[in-house]
């Protein structure tokens, strides 16, 4: 599945140009773009872990105890 790509200019210090090259050889990606998409949606899964984690910590223990009722052993 392709997705439509924007173009848009990004300014990097040389040391990060630097390594987007070289992980860009190494890892036999097509482009720039590629190696920076792949940096972004690795961020993005980090961001999203993080947001789960966070969200996990919110959850009522007592639920464990009122979702376990008994209706599990019901036939519908």
């Amino acid at each position: 599945m392709t997705m439509q790509a924007t173009k848009v200019s990004v300014s990097l210090p040389a040391s990060l140009l630097e390594f987007v090259e070289s992980y860009r050889t190494a890892h036999q990606c097509k482009s720039r773009s590629q190696v920076i998409e792949q940096a972004l949606e690795l961020l993005r899964s980090q961001e999203l872990e993080a947001a789960y984690r966070e969200a996990a910590k919110e959850v009522d223990p007592a639920w464990d105890f009122a979702i376990a009722d008994g209706l599990s052993d019901e036939a519908w």
